[in-house]
């Protein structure tokens, strides 16, 4: 007889363990799913975790890639995991990306074609405000009337789809454009260009304020009060309350600072290599962050890796595709395994099965 048994306390053991036995079974799952689409499923997982870190013939052009892919989901898992932690589900950063992307292109636009030293920092801090104000809509309506965060914050990013392609066919369409929908290209305007910093290396200030998030992050969440009282109030709301942590600033704190990071990946995304405001730019990133925090255990360094290889599976899917014709659709449900074995083996840090009278522990 094999049944679940509940454990006094979460296995510190298991916890480790269950994000790299997440990996090797969809591995193993996705190998089979490449079988059945009749190609060759060791081939094809070499090619996704392999090849683009050390077949030559790929990884001068995919090694950087793998930083700018990575950098947005980090930043917008950083800012999620706060949320998460507290029990606050903010569903909605793909919006925040979108708007913060719109609101910071809208700054260097305005100011083309005039060159400053100042219009790159005054874009960052538009895209910041632009996330930060997205999230705090469904933020109020929580505190004040006690909606769910996770319906209205979702239903914004569709508000915010439509937003998008409003302002590529029209405010921040490009005028030499030829009538069609998109803003100008900002990697063409110095002054509002994220270019690489370090030639060939593929980081750019998006990549070095991740890197500083999940910096921030760690010192915040583990030696700091704001980060006591997130964790307690995620573990005991009623509690947290007893020990004088105020909910709605709680509530404030965790979706406004997810809302800053969601939105300042879309500025460095939308000035760097995306380059431009148009109705395809909404990439999906806030919703592949959410994998990212919880394959990443929702802390900070976990996440940094955790976004590293979601990004090697973005670029080595790329390469699959090309290379043994796997279809887009098949990869994204290669990347939704992941969340899905996880989720699936978190069973073992709660629970023990067991098999007769004999646990595993």
């Amino acid at each position: 007889m094999i049944r679940l048994e509940k454990r006094r306390q979460p296995s510190k053991r298991w916890t480790y363990l269950t994000p790299p036995l997440a990996v090797v079974a969809i591995m193993i799952a996705g190998g089979f799913m490449f079988w059945l689409l009749g190609k060759d499923p060791v081939e094809a997982i070499r090619i996704i975790f392999w090849d683009p870190l050390f077949n030559e013939q790929f990884a001068s052009y995919s090694r950087p890639q793998i930083l700018v892919k990575a950098a947005p989901l980090i930043l917008i898992a950083i800012g999620l995991s706060f949320g998460f932690r507290a029990g606050v589900w903010n569903i909605g950063a793909e919006g925040q990306y979108i708007m913060g992307a719109i609101a910071g292109a809208a700054v260097g636009l305005a100011f083309f074609p005039t060159e400053s030293a100042l219009i790159f920092p005054l874009m960052v801090i538009a895209g910041a405000l632009g996330g930060f104000l997205w999230a705090m809509i469904p933020a109020l309506l929580k505190i004040a009337f006690r909606t769910n965060e996770i319906l209205v914050s979702l239903l914004l990013v569709y508000v915010a789809d439509l937003y998008l392609a409003s302002v590529s066919f029209g405010a921040l369409r490009n005028p030499d454009g030829g009538g069609f929908p998109g803003s100008r290209n900002l990697q063409q305007y110095p002054s509002a260009a994220n270019p690489e910093l370090i030639a060939g290396t593929g980081a750019h200030w998006g990549v070095v304020t991740a890197i500083f998030a999940v910096a921030v992050a760690y010192v915040l969440l583990n030696h700091h009060r704001i980060g006591f009282e997130i964790k307690l109030t995620g573990q005991s709301p009623r509690a947290a309350r007893f020990a004088g942590v105020n909910p709605n600033l709680i509530i404030a704190v965790c979706l406004g600072f997810s809302g800053i990071l969601a939105g300042l990946a879309g500025l460095f995304e939308v000035s760097g290599p995306s380059g431009q405001i148009n109705i395809d730019f909404a990439s999906g990133y806030g919703f592949t962050a959410i994998i990212v925090a919880f394959l990443g255990r929702l802390h900070p360094v976990g996440i940094l890796l955790a976004g590293l290889l979601m990004a090697l599976t973005y670029i080595g899917g790329e390469l699959a595709q090309l290379m043994l014709g796997i279809p887009a659709a098949a990869i994204l449900a290669f990347q939704g395994m992941l969340l899905f074995f996880l989720l699936a083996m978190d069973v073992l840090t709660d629970y023990r099965i067991l098999v007769g009278k004999k646990g595993l522990n």
